[in-house]
């Protein structure tokens, strides 16, 4: 078989071409059986490409790559078209059995931060550089938050993962770039702080009997008596308390669905957030006094309760005597501690001291200092760890340690001048 050569008299090596056109190309099979094609103007490193025409790697250093990538069952037709984008699709479609709500963030995150950033790039052209300036613009420029950037980096790890067993990339870029991150940025991790014993008394006794806020009592006192998260509270029914035993039956919560192309949210209701969240919680006497407050309110005011999945007798509910959502629960309590702080500077300049001031916080910072009453009151990481419903005890285990250190700080306080005078 004579020997094939380009138009400058070089041989050319099995399986590869060069067109009339001047273009060379190399032909190869691909990791599924498949005929494929690659094409460059030039043949080695040292060519030029015609005058006019798009410099590219050069074909040998292409034939290379793609025998690497055979050796390695990289499938090398797939990697030079799949984007983030399409991989996406085709990793979510895989989760069948994904909570709605954690689906529903996925999709929210991804459309809003990656889809139209980044989600158009080739998986196959992501290095770790790419992934870590990437989380930087978000913490930088977008000011995203740790705690969202670390969900957005849960979400790219698995795609690039799901990438590499599936033979489009060797590696995977994101390995080992969010702990780099975290070294970068130590202080921007979202810590929760819980309310002191004053702030919280300071809280509710505003809120208690307030012609504007007082309606939203009964929630907070439930919240910060029982740890709950806002879904698992707002989707309680007169059916989930056990007012004879005391006993309060979490085994159900409140999400939203987001449905961004009909422009509107859904309400559903959804199995607690983790099979440890089913659980019971003993009834503390305040909590009952306001539960009991409640039911006979809505008794007197011959309420009807809302029903949504087949529940009903729901227990928090609005002006209309709707369903709450968290979004509005979480507005009205921003400007309770609004409210609040600018009523105390007043007091405080009358009364000629120091205002108490409420900092800004979350529904979720109520859950927080429950657990950190409970962490100061109980010893026991297992009963804590069921009653808050937390599926991991080192989660448990770090609110206690931190409740431990300052319990310590405070003890050491005391012995000031008491040890060495």
């Amino acid at each position: 078989m004579a020997e094939r050569r380009d138009k400058k008299n070089r041989k050319l090596w099995k399986g590869e071409y060069q067109r009339p056109d001047g273009r060379y190309m190399y032909k190869y099979v691909d990791c599924d059986g498949k005929p494929s094609f690659v094409y460059s103007w030039t043949l080695t490193q040292t060519d030029r490409a015609p005058v006019g025409k798009e410099t590219s790697t050069c074909l040998r250093e292409t034939e290379k790559e793609i025998q690497a990538n055979l050796i390695e069952k990289i499938n090398s037709r797939k990697s030079k078209k799949l984007t983030l984008n399409q991989k996406y699709e085709e990793y979510i479609s895989t989760k069948v059995n994904i909570k709605e709500s954690t689906l529903s963030m996925y999709n929210f995150l991804y459309n809003r931060h990656i889809k139209n950033s980044i989600g158009g790039r080739l998986v196959s052209s992501f290095g770790y550089t790419d992934i870590k300036n990437f989380y930087i613009s978000l913490l930088n420029k977008y000011n995203v938050s740790i705690d969202t950037v670390s969900t957005i980096h849960a979400i790219l790890n698995a795609i690039f993962k799901i990438a590499v067993r599936d033979g489009i990339i060797r590696h995977s870029p994101t390995n080992g770039v969010f702990s780099e991150i975290k070294k970068i940025y130590p202080n921007t991790a979202h810590r929760k702080h819980a309310l002191t014993v004053e702030q919280q008394e300071n809280l509710l006794k505003f809120v208690n009997g307030h012609n504007r806020y007082d309606r939203w009592y009964g929630l907070l006192v439930f919240l910060l008596g029982t740890g709950c998260r806002i879904g698992e509270a707002l989707a309680l029914t007169w059916n989930d308390c056990d007012f004879e035993n005391g006993v309060i039956d979490i085994n159900h919560a409140l999400c939203i669905r987001n449905r961004p192309e009909q422009g509107r949210n859904r309400m559903y209701i959804s199995t607690p957030k983790t099979k440890h969240s089913k659980r019971q919680i003993p009834m503390l006497k305040i909590v009952k006094e306001v539960l009991l407050e409640i039911k006979n309110m809505q008794s007197n005011s011959r309420i009807s309760s809302p029903e949504l999945d087949g529940y009903t007798g729901f227990i928090f509910l609005n002006r209309q005597n709707k369903l709450l959502d968290y979004s509005g629960v979480d507005r009205s309590l921003k400007r309770i501690v609004k409210s609040y702080n600018q009523e105390e500077i007043t007091n405080a300049q009358k009364e000629n001291r120091q205002p108490e001031l409420l900092p800004m916080f979350s529904l979720h910072n109520l859950r927080h200092t429950f657990c950190t009453r409970l962490c100061s009151n109980e010893t026991n990481l297992k009963i804590i760890q069921e009653i808050m419903g937390h599926s991991n005890i080192s989660i448990t285990m770090n609110i206690y340690n931190e409740v431990n250190i300052q319990q310590k700080q405070s003890s050491f306080y005391n012995l000031e001048g008491k040890i060495i005078v």
